[in-house]
């Protein structure tokens, strides 16, 4: 596979022509991509930074991956086969193209980071490994916890933010999205559900995507550190997942830590189905 089969553009109508049709083949696996094109479509291309997101399809007469790249994030891929990881690792550096890191099914990310190391210099360390799931069977979490879901509304735009900021505080992945901005986005097609208490206070939310290309994905998930262990969290996550079904989504899906059983366990609980794989790479300073 050569370098010169990737083509990249900051054009997210040319990429959406060039890609759209495979990328919709496939929509729980290209979930991101799909998603986050989206946003960029809806929002406009500063969305998530100063910088303009780079596209890329590698085509060698027929489409066979795509890639995304909104910095400050990682660079985002779908499957690829190593000597494909590698020549997008070469045209990367040959552009000049900074990155933060590398998110995509394991095989794929392993070995884009390893081409990158190796072309680049550059530290790499594994951040997060990730499962995605899919809905099957929405089951209701047992027993049910106190209180009920209801749709966020401008109210609550101030914990939203919060609790946005809070999230990704916990994962360590990093804002790249301004929290008043996420809300907005968010709150725009009514994507969170919030569970709360009798008395009307919030526990905890479960965040959804637009339906696009049939699938929506559920993110983020939150509950603050003293509220957790009560199911407030699995209350959200099924009700925000019959509420995208209810949109018309055929699939359901979103993205867990391997590093915590909890979540995992709880999310099959309610239905949810591994999908396949992912690993976040994260690159740091040039070595030596």
């Amino acid at each position: 596979m050569r370098p010169e089969n990737w083509h990249l553009t900051e054009d997210l109508d040319a990429f959406l022509s060039h890609a759209g049709d495979f990328l919709r083949s496939q929509p729980a696996l290209h979930t991101v991509t799909l998603t986050v094109t989206d946003a960029l479509r809806r929002r406009g291309p500063h969305l998530y930074g100063a910088e303009a997101p780079l596209f890329g399809v590698l085509d060698d007469g027929t489409v066979r991956a795509a890639l995304l790249h909104t910095p400050p994030f990682p660079v985002h891929v779908g499957p690829l086969a190593p000597p494909e990881a590698e020549a997008l690792a070469v045209r990367l550096t040959e552009l000049g193209r900074p990155t933060s890191g590398v998110s995509g099914p394991r095989e794929t990310a392993e070995a884009f980071a390893t081409a990158w190391q190796r072309l680049t210099g550059t530290a790499g360390t594994v951040h997060q490994r990730q499962r995605l799931y899919g809905l099957v069977e929405l089951t209701a979490p047992e027993p049910a916890p106190r209180g009920r879901a209801r749709s966020a509304v401008a109210a609550d735009r101030e914990l939203l933010e919060r609790w946005y900021l809070d999230f990704n505080e916990d994962v360590g992945l990093g804002v790249g999205l301004d929290p008043a901005e996420w809300a907005e986005v968010r709150l725009a097609h009514g994507g969170v559900t919030l569970w709360e208490e009798a008395d009307g206070t919030p526990v905890s939310m479960a965040a959804a995507t637009p339906v696009v290309a049939g699938q929506v994905r559920i993110a983020p998930v939150y509950t603050p550190a003293g509220l957790r262990g009560r199911g407030y969290a699995g209350a959200a996550t099924a009700q925000a997942s019959r509420a995208a079904r209810e949109k018309g989504a055929s699939e359901v899906v979103l993205f867990t830590d391997l590093a915590n059983p909890t979540s995992n366990g709880l999310y099959q609980r309610i239905g949810y189905r591994p999908v396949a794989d992912f690993t976040v790479w994260r690159f740091g300073a040039a070595e030596g």
